[in-house]
């Protein structure tokens, strides 16, 4: 896609795939402490709000708002990519990374959804409330899902890419 443009809003939010180079790869659920403090520290650096976010072995998906005025985040990622390479060596990334510019409460909510699901998308649980990599379990706590929510299988809800 050499003519692909980011789209850039100004306190937008955004929905971002981010994965491995390989594919095959668990570094970041093996290494989840170091992704969590390279986001700490680029969040402390460059304020960013996480709405959602789940890590899977391969890849992980966030939705993050960015503060008013501000539309640079490119430069977060490439610091957290960064900072968890020089945490776990090697280079970990395929460069680049996926993003949508949420435009309106429906597409947001789709996204979330989309973000917990995911987990079961894969198979790598029976229930989303079993992965332990998942703002799901904050947005439990806060009201916004029944922890049971889903059920016990993709076909509880409708699991499609939003």
């Amino acid at each position: 896609m050499p003519n692909y443009r980011r789209n850039r809003v100004p306190g937008g939010t955004y929905f971002f795939t981010v994965t491995l180079a390989d594919r095959r790869s668990h570094a970041l659920t093996d290494h989840v402490e170091a992704l969590r403090e390279a986001v700490r520290r680029v969040q402390q650096a460059r304020p960013l709000r996480i709405d959602a976010w789940v890590v899977l072995p391969d890849h992980l998906h966030a939705i993050w708002t960015l503060p008013e005025g501000d539309a640079d985040y490119s430069s977060r990622w490439r610091e957290i990519k960064k900072a968890f390479t020089r945490a776990v060596g090697g280079s970990a990334w395929q460069r680049g990374f996926w993003e949508h510019t949420l435009r309106d409460e429906r597409d947001y909510t789709a996204h979330v959804d989309y973000v917990h699901i995911n987990p079961l998308k894969h198979g790598l649980v029976e229930r989303v409330r079993d992965w332990p990599y998942s703002s799901f379990h904050r947005a439990v706590a806060q009201g916004v899902y029944p922890a049971d929510w889903a059920g016990d299988g993709v076909g509880d809800i409708a699991a499609g890419d939003p």
